[in-house]
């Protein structure tokens, strides 16, 4: 089980991944990326239920008050994470569960201080489910002290794409986007997956373009400017790995070609300030966007995560 962390002390990363669940079938395919990420790194998996007390008494009819047992919330949510746990049989990961009272974002912001890694679903579908993730999805993720991955479902439940072999990382040149270019290429070599890194500016005319730059600005030479900029920032996340990372300078919104690339990668990355919005690549309502309609999981690198000491542990190439 992950330990919540003194008030004041230093976070350590344990080798965990924590998944959030509701019961819903969002969180159950989120339980099922989490196992086959833990199965390459060998680390284990934490399942955590969040349920929320009631705030008020029923009435009763001769105008008493009827006090709600909690017993019988806490015995759903119970059940929701053994369901969630009997996934994991057969899979060779170990599984921890447990079962927390709360604010669903407040206590998974908390135990987010010593685990290496969140995965949560996005959409509920049970009774449980807008009481205890509901917009989780898109408040956690900033504020997060690891990693969060998002694993949607739209409509009509898609099997996962798994494993792993193409994922695709937002780059502008923001420390945060640099973050999540470095922490992309340790997701690729971990599944030996084909990673692009793509930066996008939309300079054609029409909604979104950058209109404050000259009307004579040469696109061609614009768009060259930040291929080498990225060029430049793929080259130093790289370091000494041998990885080959794809690169893409592309007219167009980030939101909008991150969404497009969703339907045909298995995984996005992307970075945040942390503020509730994505730094540069990724700003206000656009962060939301990738979020509701990416078709594929999204890994969401937070600003406040400390680029030494970011992992529990080495990843078992590097042992």
């Amino acid at each position: 089980m992950v330990a919540r962390p003194d008030e004041g002390s230093d976070m350590t990363h344990e080798p965990v991944i924590l998944v959030g669940v509701d019961g819903s079938t969002a969180s159950t395919m989120a339980v099922d990326w989490a196992l086959a990420e833990a199965r390459q790194l060998g680390w284990r998996v934490h399942i955590v239920c969040v349920y929320s007390l009631p705030t008020f008494s029923g009435a009763t009819l001769d105008g008493g008050y009827l006090a709600i047992d909690d017993k019988q919330i806490r015995v759903g949510a119970e059940r929701v994470v053994a369901d969630a746990a009997a996934r994991a049989e057969g899979s060779g990961v170990v599984v921890t569960t447990a079962v927390e009272p709360g604010d669903s974002t407040g206590v998974l912001l908390e135990l987010s201080k010593q685990a290496g890694l969140i995965v949560i679903g996005k959409e509920g579908g049970t009774p449980f489910a807008d009481r205890i993730l509901g917009a989780v999805s898109t408040s956690l993720a900033p504020r997060a002290h690891c990693c969060t991955v998002i694993v949607p479902v739209h409509g009509e439940t898609r099997p996962l794409r798994l494993p792993v072999r193409r994922i695709v990382v937002g780059v502008d040149g923001s420390a945060s986007a640099k973050r999540a270019l470095k922490r992309a290429i340790q997701e690729a070599e971990l599944w030996g997956a084909e990673l692009s890194a793509v930066a996008a500016v939309p300079v054609a005319q029409g909604a979104g373009a950058m209109s404050w730059l000259p009307g004579n600005v040469d696109r061609d030479e614009l768009l060259a400017d930040v291929r080498e900029g990225l060029n430049v920032a793929v080259d130093q996340a790289l370091g000494e790995s041998t990885l080959q990372v794809r690169r893409h300078a592309l007219d167009g919104s980030a939101a909008a070609l991150l969404t497009e690339f969703s339907t045909a990668v298995d995984l996005l990355v992307v970075g945040t300030r942390g503020r509730g919005g994505f730094a540069g690549l990724l700003l206000g309502s656009t962060s939301q966007t990738v979020i509701a309609h990416s078709d594929c999981p999204v890994m969401v690198v937070p600003a406040k995560l400390d680029e030494e000491g970011e992992f529990p542990t080495r990843f078992p190439w590097q042992r």
